[in-house]
């Protein structure tokens, strides 16, 4: 028997993707991000999460432009198109944050090693942060997931820390793993579960690290949800709504965020 056509179990492809190997899979998207994670030597993050959908203002004013001088416009186009505007300020927004945490982070950690600004690593606010980051001259990671739809990877995220998982669980792992504060944008349905699953983690102390949650434009998070009313029907208590915060301006973000990534690196220096 030729024994150089005999493929070791881990060199088989077919097998390697199989339903029998999804273990395996599985391990690999927690080793591989963790020693490519220390071979870059980051060792925490500030982690952006916010709406796919979001535009810059200049894409969104374009679009709005075009539907202007238009003679066929679809029923709602015009108005999704003044939304998008609308809503195209987080964007700007996230980028300035960004700037201004990597800019700051930089000039402490020589070379770039903590309070790596982090995002899911699409479009939208991922795209804004780690555009911010990249702007500032700063390391930034994107822990992208494959979708059918909305995900392909942002041209900001460094190639080295450029992640892709299959395993949505993995991900919301290393997103939360090495994180020291979360920045919540407006988003939608995955916006809402991140939030909600690092609530959970935090108040049943499966995650006992301080950790700053700041929720941005308390306008459009009170219009979504109401978290009070749940200490009103008894489903939660007032304790936990101590858990976040909530943010009207970039200035107030960065007042906030800063003293406590200044307290975390206090406290581990104390550690060491």
């Amino acid at each position: 028997m030729d024994k150089t056509k005999i493929n070791k179990a881990y060199n088989d492809y077919k097998f390697m993707n199989s339903p029998a190997a999804r273990e395996l899979r599985i391990l690999s998207e927690y080793l591989e991000p963790k020693a490519r994670l220390r071979r870059n030597k980051v060792q925490d993050t500030v982690v952006f999460f916010g709406s796919a959908r979001t535009l810059p203002r200049k894409e969104a004013q374009k679009r709005l432009d075009t539907l202007k001088v238009s003679e066929k416009v679809k029923p709602g186009e015009m108005q999704k198109a003044e939304m998008d505007l609308k809503m195209s300020r987080y964007y700007e927004d996230a980028v300035e944050l960004a700037k201004r945490l990597t800019t700051w982070a930089k000039s402490r950690y020589k070379p770039h090693s903590r309070f790596i600004v982090t995002s899911g690593g699409g479009p939208g606010i991922m795209e804004a942060a780690n555009k911010g980051a990249k702007l500032a001259k700063g390391k930034t990671i994107g822990f992208n997931i494959h979708l059918p739809f909305e995900q392909e990877p942002n041209p900001y995220i460094d190639e080295a820390l450029n992640f892709e998982f299959h395993y949505f669980f993995m991900r919301k792992l290393w997103l939360v793993f090495p994180a020291k504060a979360f920045v919540i944008f407006p988003g939608g349905f995955g916006t809402l579960d991140e939030f909600m699953e690092i609530l959970t983690l935090i108040q049943t102390e499966k995650v006992k690290k301080e950790l700053k949650i700041i929720l941005y434009d308390n306008k459009f998070w009170d219009e979504v949800i109401n978290i009070e009313k749940l200490v009103e029907f008894g489903t939660i208590s007032q304790q936990d709504l101590k858990l976040f915060k909530t943010c009207s301006n970039v200035d107030e973000m960065e007042n906030e965020l800063i003293p406590h990534l200044i307290k975390v690196e206090n406290k581990s220096r104390l550690l060491k």
